[in-house]
């Protein structure tokens, strides 16, 4: 095989899984192309050739997953994600191993299945990509306050983040999803495609990533306990019982979403925190991310 991997090098705890699965993956006739950045080579400059290999194995967090999907959408260039990151959210949503011996052969022998992909575009006119989620809001409040303990807590800095922030930002909010215009009111906004988020919460029920539609959820509280219901649920969806998300959650589905605050709230998309603050608009691009997957994922949504 002929492989490319890009490698973030600052992503999460920088532990150096990849090159134990690179000295996996190895075989005879195999040509491995290792490249890095540490976010001064932008990754579009790694991809510049990508259509001649293969596959490519993007190393890092969701973010930098995300953006060579984005890279690379609708060029039908398997991509296996390799969960370098704190959250590795995108792996849970995948049911992929996290080893990187398992990685290694699921990379050589695994199937292939295409996956939509989010775009937001910010107020400027540039654009992101975004496979598991975009929001407005509190979630962007939680992925800032969380970055400093990230290297020492790893996921326990998300909920110690939400402890220490029960009084976020409430705005009125102007949500438009495809011609529907919402009013309404809360802590935020969440654009989800994948929707298991931290300790394997889902945000809605009956996700389908591949249905060329966003699920679109006002977190409709004034403040943080008043998501405590819905948390609850989410807990629950894991052991089968699918009860309500309660009021707290306005849930909408759509392909184009188009989000205004007053007063304006900060923006994230899959964990990376933005410069920029509401307005914003996303769109779905349709199964346009090729990804390598196990069989477990493959038997979860086909």
């Amino acid at each position: 095989m002929k492989l490319l991997v890009v490698n973030n090098l600052v992503s999460g705890y920088r532990e150096g899984g990849i090159y134990d699965f690179l000295r996996a993956f190895a075989e005879d006739g195999d040509d491995i192309t290792l490249r890095n950045t540490d976010g001064t080579t932008p990754i579009d400059a790694l991809l510049a050739d990508a259509e001649t290999f293969d596959a490519v194995v993007a190393s890092g967090g969701d973010g930098t997953v995300a953006a060579v999907a984005h890279l690379l959408a609708d060029t039908g260039i398997p991509i296996l994600p390799f969960p370098a990151g704190t959250a590795n959210l995108l792996t849970v949503n995948l049911e992929a191993p996290e080893e990187p011996h398992a990685l290694a052969t699921l990379a050589r022998f695994g199937e292939t299945m295409d996956f939509d992909l989010g775009v937001i575009e910010f107020e400027d006119g540039t654009q992101s990509g975004f496979s598991l989620m975009a929001g407005a809001g509190y979630d962007a409040t939680i992925m800032e306050a969380a970055q400093p303990g990230k290297p020492l807590l790893g996921q326990v800095a998300y909920f110690t983040a939400a402890l220490t922030n029960p009084t976020p930002q409430f705005s009125r909010i102007r949500l438009t999803v495809d011609d529907q215009v919402i009013e309404s009111d809360g802590l935020g906004v969440l654009i989800v495609n994948f929707s298991r988020m931290q300790f394997e919460i889902s945000v809605v029920h009956n996700n389908d990533p591949r249905d060329g539609l966003f699920d679109v959820v006002i977190l409709h509280t004034r403040d943080a306990f008043g998501l405590i219901p819905a948390l609850l649920a989410g807990l629950l969806d894991r052991e089968g019982g699918f009860p309500s998300r309660t009021d707290a959650l306005e849930i909408y589905r759509g392909a184009r979403v188009e989000v205004v605050a007053d007063p304006p709230l900060p923006i994230q998309f899959d964990g990376e925190v933005s410069e920029h603050n509401t307005p914003f608009k996303a769109h779905i691009l349709p199964e346009a991310a090729r990804f390598i997957v196990s069989d477990e994922c493959v038997a979860l949504y086909s």
